[in-house]
């Protein structure tokens, strides 16, 4: 780390303001449940004292904590249930950080968002570290500072290597420093999703779509599939409206045939559904940025975002193609 009461700007992340301007993304290292709480709630008081509006997004069981310790002074806070809100990490930054900071015009906003604790899935943490390197892209110039918690003790070593290197500034303690570690943004994104873990050796069920007259056909197949593996009914139709978004992007930016996997995940207890096609996806905040409404384009992956427990797209070999990994929760 470098300590920013000795930084002279040698070494400063590109696109690091120190001054209280622009976008701020800060880790804090805690190592226990008090430290969390009376460093958090710190964090929002020094903003409430400079009429800084607030929004803390959370796992629900720590909402509670928060709240105790702040007293009087968190009812001025917006607080958000991160394990809910956020379980797809892809829906952080549209549904919960955009919205908010769009919802408050001419503001600067403080923002305290967990998306990383140790009861997340390998997968849902992939799509997470993606979630923190692309947040420096996606809200670049907002009047923000967004504080992120990662627990020291039940985290691993490379979870708090990879905060390091999404965050370009760290908090442990007293001690607010810039990170040495800080990278790319867009490298960070493209390694933690380079690849998708193989889908099982019986791969279920496939279904390869060329033509607009196959949407009926393929919500059928998802729909019946679905109910069959024990997703439930509200759940089903929240699947097939992202699976066709997703097909129909496939057919209108591609000259060539996709082709629809599912299949059940034991481990994780979830129904998967994956559409790969010959796209070159370039944009890596794809989904992540609401288009404005006048747009007609940009909406379907925002949608899908919103709809599934977990969006996952591989950035890390753009070029080569294209895949969407949608998960359901089952039960």
């Amino acid at each position: 780390m470098v300590d920013l009461l000795t930084d002279a700007g040698g070494g400063r992340p590109a696109g690091v303001t120190l001054d209280g301007t622009g976008l701020v993304h800060e880790a804090l290292f805690h190592r226990d449940e008090q430290d969390y709480a009376i460093d958090i709630a710190r964090f929002l008081r020094e903003g409430l004292e400079s009429s800084e509006l607030a929004l803390v997004a959370v796992p629900g069981s720590r909402l509670d904590v928060l709240r105790s310790m702040l007293g009087s002074d968190g009812e001025g806070v917006q607080f958000v249930d991160m394990a809910q809100a956020g379980r797809n990490p892809g829906r952080i930054i549209p549904a919960v950080l955009y919205a908010f900071i769009q919802a408050q015009p001419g503001r600067r906003v403080r923002v305290v968002a967990e998306p990383i604790w140790p009861e997340r899935s390998a997968a849902e943490y992939r799509a997470a570290v993606q979630h923190e390197a692309l947040l420096n892209i996606a809200l670049a110039g907002h009047e923000a500072t967004i504080l992120c918690p990662y627990d020291c003790r039940r985290l691993g070593a490379t979870a708090l290597a990879q905060a390091r290197q999404t965050h370009p500034v760290l908090l442990e303690g007293s001690r607010r420093a810039l990170s040495a570690e800080y990278r790319d943004p867009r490298a960070v994104a493209d390694e933690s999703l380079r690849f998708l873990p193989d889908p099982p050796e019986l791969w279920g069920d496939m279904l390869v779509f060329s033509s607009s007259a196959d949407l009926p056909g393929i919500r059928e197949f998802v729909e019946g599939r679905a109910l069959r593996a024990g997703l439930r009914v509200d759940r089903v139709t929240d699947l097939c409206l992202a699976v066709t978004e997703v097909a129909t992007n496939t057919l209108v930016h591609t000259h060539a045939a996709g082709v629809l996997s599912l299949w059940q995940d034991s481990q994780t207890g979830t129904l998967v559904c994956e559409i790969s096609d010959s796209g070159q996806l370039r944009d890596r905040l794809v989904g992540r940025i609401p288009p404005h409404r006048s747009q007609p384009h940009g909406h379907g992956l925002v949608l899908v975002n919103e709809l599934c427990d977990l969006v996952e797209i591989p950035t890390g070999r753009i070029g080569t193609g294209t895949t969407v990994r949608m998960h359901m929760a089952l039960g």
